[in-house]
């Protein structure tokens, strides 16, 4: 069943049944991870504690893959853009990004997105396939042997290219390698953020199924606004999204975060803003407001700044926390979709 693949998409479990098929003691598996996960171990061989009829078992069936490092970009504000070939030939973005006390890794679920928003770039290239969750885990996992201090990066988010939960399965796994402190990379789950644009169902889903903190791309504060700018509103509208998020299995003291990209006189005036208090009404959330990170040949504007900082105002006079969140990484096209629609015209 799971013969000749990468071993990080075999889960706990699935490792476990196919040792006990072969005459090996299940427990092997947490072994065999640790080496992986915590070890950065890619030889088989190299995992001293499993015994050469084990090892040599592995290594006819399975492989430890490698991410391609095709291209590095380096920011003035210190992020690192990872331009990551598969070995497909497709491409996918990473972004290292320091911050105070720490690093943030931003990685993507899917090659392209199939959702088309219509402001942001990664869609223009098109969908072409959901990432396997080794691809998914592969991005943290090569990162980290690439940094100095590895335990300086102690958050991640599923905010790169793709929607994570038009790709679940996957999606779910990596994020229980990421938190398993056992045999994965022990990751909090104070520290793991998903960002979705709206898939009502799944939302009620995650919550049950891993511990995670969530992201909600709204943008828009009425469905008029929203169909125009994310057609996955016109399958999921506002009223399916928010009471989704109603009944998201929130943890004590945790909020929803609720994710606007202002652009310039299409959803940043001050009825928008009265929209929006009403629209989150109920909902435990917190706003980041992202003014729109302009690239070449997009529509859309970034506002003034007296305008970004009229329509916080108005939210914290209302006591929602709403933070003003700058790209980073802007010297380095950053946004998400940029570096690998290079590799589009070439």
């Amino acid at each position: 069943m799971l013969e000749q693949t990468d071993i990080k998409n075999c889960t706990f479990s699935q490792l476990g049944e196919w040792l006990d098929i072969h005459g090996f003691q299940s427990y092997r598996s947490g072994q065999i991870f640790k080496w992986i996960y915590s070890g950065q171990t890619d030889d088989f061989s190299r995992m001293s504690n499993i015994g050469k009829a084990l090892q040599r078992l592995l290594i006819d069936h399975f492989s430890i893959d490698r991410l391609i490092l095709e291209k590095t970009d380096v920011s003035s504000d210190g992020s690192q853009k990872f331009l990551f070939g598969l070995k497909d030939g497709n491409h996918i973005e990473t972004v290292l990004m320091p911050e105070k006390d720490h690093h943030t890794l931003c990685i993507s679920s899917q090659v392209g997105c199939p959702l088309g928003c219509r402001f942001c770039l990664t869609g223009t290239g098109g969908f072409v396939r959901n990432l396997t969750s080794g691809e998914i885990i592969g991005q943290v996992r090569d990162v980290q042997r690439r940094m100095n201090n590895p335990a300086q990066l102690t958050n991640i988010v599923l905010m790169g290219m793709g929607e994570p939960l038009a790709n679940y399965e996957s999606v779910i796994h990596a994020i229980r390698v990421f938190t398993d402190t056992s045999h994965g990379m022990g990751f909090s789950t104070r520290k793991i953020t998903l960002s979705t644009a709206g898939i009502a169902p799944r939302i009620l889903d995650l919550g049950q199924d891993v511990t995670v903190n969530l992201a909600v791309s709204l943008n828009a504060s009425d469905n008029d606004t929203r169909n125009r700018l994310m057609p996955i509103n016109l399958k999921y509208p506002l009223e399916a999204l928010l009471e989704s998020c109603r009944h998201y299995a929130l943890r004590p003291r945790r909020r929803i975060t609720f994710e606007y990209i202002l652009m310039k006189e299409i959803n940043d005036s001050l009825e928008d803003s009265k929209k929006l208090v009403r629209l989150l009404h109920g909902v435990r959330s917190k706003i980041n407001l992202i003014p729109f990170n302009e690239h070449s040949g997009s529509e859309f504007k970034r506002p003034e700044t007296k305008t970004i900082l009229s329509f916080q105002e108005y939210l914290t006079s209302r006591n929602y926390t709403a933070m003003i969140r700058n790209s980073k990484g802007q010297d380095i096209s950053a946004a998400c979709g940029q570096l690998r629609a290079q590799t589009l015209h070439t």
